[in-house]
């Protein structure tokens, strides 16, 4: 190898690296080329190897000429990047050019769920009248879930409860929210107004009209002196704040372990008015409700002393407060996550 062939190809290579540079059309190619020429593979270190066939004179002349066309090539490469990345921003300005007195895109807006907005509106009515949410657990043992309510294990309420047990001994998912009253009694102490809203679960077939999973509402109030003539009339202003101010409501006898006397609480139909429909079986009424006067049993044990303390309790389930505000026929629609339902209660 000649000292003037080995400068020559390094001539050569710097006006080959020129022209392949002015055609280079982005900064990617622009990359790819310098790795060619002047990485550790590159063609000019592929020249540079001819310097060890040299004379040892000769050799600090072709690194003189070597460095030259190192520094050349990298100014060259640096130009043309400036370049290039200058028409690359802007064309990705031009692209990406955001017309601000355009209509932004419309957000879609979700909503309740009907149960919970429900829920929110039962509380807001009773709020009114001092109640306050209280929350309690969704696993209870059988003792607060039954025995302290006044249903013993050989009670034949109980068959009215298909009930789900959990892997702790002695423990399952609630049946309702009345385990509440215990937990609020045994925590405060008279004057009681609690509101006590929560998930439900039995072991039940699904139709139309029943769940395994569903909603309560359960209100206590407890204090001196606490009448029927008081749980009327709170029942009564709250049916006409959900339903309307002129719907008739009455009591029907009923049953529940943990209150004494029990009633059913009724509306007017809310389809019909009163003559009698399929909606309400020809009766000219709806149930919305079960209430009484809480059990002696309860009140004691939930630690408050029942010749002293009178109470009661009444309870509701949320879907059906929303099946009869909103004339909604199946209770599967609530859980059924159907967006086109759920929409309607925006």
């Amino acid at each position: 190898m000649e000292l003037a062939q080995l400068t020559q190809d390094l001539e050569t290579l710097a006006a080959e690296t020129a022209t392949a540079l002015a055609g280079a059309p982005d900064v990617a190619s622009l990359d790819a080329l310098e790795v060619d020429v002047l990485g550790k593979k590159g063609r000019l270190t592929g020249v540079l190897r001819g310097i060890g066939a040299l004379p040892v004179d000769d050799r600090p002349k072709v690194g003189a000429v070597a460095n030259r066309v190192r520094a050349g090539i990298e100014a060259e490469i640096a130009e043309r990047r400036a370049v290039l990345g200058s028409a690359e921003l802007d064309a990705r300005l031009a692209a990406e050019t955001i017309d601000v007195t355009m209509p932004g895109r419309p957000f879609r807006h979700g909503s309740l769920h009907p149960s919970i907005e429900s829920m929110f509106e039962i509380a807001r009515i009773f709020g009114q009248f001092g109640f306050v949410v209280h929350e309690s657990p969704e696993i209870e043992d059988d003792l607060t879930n039954f025995q302290d309510l006044n249903i013993p294990p050989d009670h034949p309420a109980r068959d009215l409860w298909d009930t789900l047990y959990v892997d702790i001994p002695g423990h399952l998912l609630r049946t309702h929210t009345s385990p509440g009253q215990l937990h609020v009694m045994r925590t405060m102490q008279p004057p009681i107004r609690a509101l006590l809203p929560g998930r439900c679960f039995r072991y039940e077939a699904i139709d139309a009209s029943h769940g395994s999973e569903f909603f309560q509402v359960e209100g206590i109030m407890v204090d001196e002196g606490t009448t029927m003539g008081d749980l009327r009339g709170l029942l009564d202003e709250f049916a006409h704040a959900m339903f309307g101010a002129g719907k008739r409501t009455r009591f029907r006898p009923g049953y529940y372990p943990f209150t004494e006397p029990s009633v059913a609480f009724d509306v007017e139909c809310l389809v019909c008015g009163g003559p009698g429909c399929p909606a309400c079986g020809r009766s000219g009424w709806m149930t919305i409700l079960g209430a009484g006067m809480i059990h002696p049993v309860v009140l004691r044990r939930g630690g408050l002393d029942p010749e002293r303390y009178q109470g009661f309790a009444f309870g509701m389930g949320p879907e059906r407060i929303s099946m009869l505000r909103h004339r909604i026929t199946d209770l599967r629609l609530f859980l059924e996550n159907d967006v086109r339902f759920l929409g309607q209660f925006r």
